[in-house]
């Protein structure tokens, strides 16, 4: 086997196998040579090789979503390393392991004129874990680096910087390693609730009539199913989730802005929290945040083992535990309450699910059409990825199969990674996975497709609305040339050529006939994968939109 002669990048490889970080993203060039020697000549490691660092951030982003663990992104010196922020930033806020090593020029060769050389330290320092300037050579100091910025990952699930300096010769290779680098252990963090939180905690508890809970994104089956019922079957609890909560049962209310948006005055305060519990990451309804921050619960807890986003304005308490850990400890002590607050929400729900029936028949091919025919068509068991801007928000509309696993890129809500993401994604589950996207988001991850590891049951489903659709609904649109060009970006351009040149089956609907054909076509096809691109009005989707929250009331 062959090894890399620069030391450095010899105890930067020894220490990542030690450690299990073995998925390894590596984006070609030349000053990172010596890495990707090491890494790739080494089975222990799986390694990609991603061209565009962009994607390659994001690709990495979702096999880490799956996995849990850390993977390392792999790049050369100079712009290459600034093209993995856009990712680094996805994962610090939706708390995803990620390192980011990067290759660089001597510290003597910076900001001399030298070519392909940039400020590399600490690049990533406002949305990092932990960021690991190394210096040339082997030293104890490194190893003390490259093991923080590993543990860092792991422990408090985010990207960490591992910045090493090489100088040429580049290539060079010995068979054997010349250097033994320290490797350190993972600290044990235990964390239980005391017990006079638990006490305090309780008494508030079973105090109060009228208890939310709302939980944003979540890791698919993390919450237990005995806890699932207790909660759906308390007279004082309301449990509103969303598509990415991954949390289901029957008399949850999983359609937030359905069930809300009608809502006066007199609904707000009836509805109105004496304590609201969070738990899980990014919530996507904006009219969720505007409720809760104007109609204030007394107390505001929020659990999670690591970070508490202070989201409404009043966080009272955060409960550093996982949700599990949170209620198996809480609930012992728990008591009936007399309440009609659940009662309340699940007529509300019924007539919700009545008026959104209702309204669906009568409405042409659009964007809330395709929802509701893709949606309910998609395998059991599949993995569903939806990239940011309408796709989610339209998807937060309708019941998803609960053994579909939901995921989406909420951490910053960008559009700019959410098909190199899905396609990490479903390399590291090896489930059958499907992307739903807007012709926006998908043309600007474009280079997503431009790899060798797409699985053959990987699936798109573009709905091509001719442009960023999401402007008409948000408050200014306006029908004028700024409008258009600058909002939302209106374009006549469709996915077949790049689907054909990338190796996917290209498949088309415009109509609620033929998307239904497309669908079990999708479907059926598992030996390449496969594109359906679904043609929707541009100019009738918000009025619809804005129709079925009217028909609500």
């Amino acid at each position: 086997m062959l090894y890399p002669k620069i030391p450095l990048a010899q105890s930067i490889i020894q220490i990542c196998l030690a450690k299990g970080v073995t998925q390894i993203v590596i984006s070609p060039g030349s000053r990172n040579a010596p890495l990707t020697i090491g890494f790739a000549n080494n089975p222990k490691f799986s390694c990609y090789s991603i061209a565009d660092e962009r994607c390659a951030g994001f690709f990495a982003l979702g096999i880490a979503q799956q996995t849990g663990k850390p993977v390392a992104l792999v790049c050369t010196s100079g712009s290459a390393l600034l093209n993995y922020y856009p990712a680094v930033a996805e994962a610090f806020y939706s708390q995803i392991p990620l390192i980011v090593i990067s290759a660089d020029r001597p510290l003597e060769k910076i900001d001399i004129g030298d070519g392909q050389t940039i400020r590399q330290m600490n690049v990533f320092v406002n949305h990092s874990l932990y960021n690991a300037n190394l210096t040339e050579g082997e030293s104890d100091e490194n190893d003390y680096k490259i093991n923080e910025a590993i543990n860092k990952a792991y422990q408090q699930k985010g990207p960490t910087h591992i910045n090493a300096p090489f100088e040429e010769p580049l290539y060079q290779t010995v068979k054997s390693m010349t250097v033994d680098p320290k490797i350190s252990a993972f600290a044990k963090v235990f964390k239980n609730i005391s017990i006079d939180d638990i006490i305090a905690c309780t008494n508030i508890w079973n105090s109060t009539k009228k208890k939310m809970i709302l939980i944003g994104s979540n890791e698919p089956f993390e919450i237990d199913p005995d806890t699932v019922e207790i909660l759906a079957n308390d007279p004082s609890i309301v449990v509103m989730t969303e598509a990415t909560s991954n949390v289901h049962h029957p008399s949850f209310l999983s359609a937030i802005d359905t069930i809300i948006t009608p809502f006066k005055e007199k609904d707000f305060k009836a509805f109105q929290p004496e304590i609201l519990i969070t738990f899980g990451g990014m919530i996507v309804s904006k009219r969720i945040k505007a409720f809760l921050r104007k109609y204030k619960a007394e107390h505001h807890w929020h659990i999670d083992p690591l970070r508490a986003y202070n989201t409404f304005g009043y966080l009272a308490h955060h409960f550093e535990a996982n949700p599990n850990d949170f209620f198996h400890q809480i609930l012992p002590f728990t008591k009936p309450v007399s309440s009609d607050y659940f009662q309340k929400a699940q007529t509300i729900k019924t007539a919700r699910a009545l008026k959104h029936k209702q309204y669906l028949t009568t409405i042409p091919f659009s964007d809330l059409k395709a929802f509701e025919l893709i949606l309910p068509s998609l395998p059991k068991d599949a993995l569903l990825q939806v990239s940011n801007s309408a796709a989610i928000r339209y998807s937060q509309l309708f019941d998803i199969d609960a053994s579909i696993a939901v995921f989406c890129n909420r951490g910053t809500s960008g559009i700019d990674g959410s098909t190199s993401t899905a396609i990490g994604a479903a390399v590291a589950n090896k489930m059958p996975t499907v992307l739903i996207t807007g012709d926006i988001g998908f043309l600007y991850d474009s280079n997503a497709l431009w790899n060798q590891y797409i699985p053959k049951n990987f699936k798109i489903i573009l709905i091509n609305n001719g442009g960023g659709g999401i402007f008409r609904i948000l408050p200014g649109h306006e029908e004028n040339k700024v409008f258009n060009t600058f909002f939302e970006t209106s374009h006549c351009l469709t996915a077949e050529h790049l689907a054909k040149m990338y190796g996917f089956e290209y498949l088309t609907a415009s109509t609620e006939a033929t998307l239904n054909i497309g669908l079990k076509k999708l479907y059926k096809q598992n030996d390449k994968p496969v594109l359906l691109e679904v043609f929707t009005p541009t100019k009738d989707n918000d009025k619809i939109l804005n129709g079925y929250f009217k028909s609500l009331v």
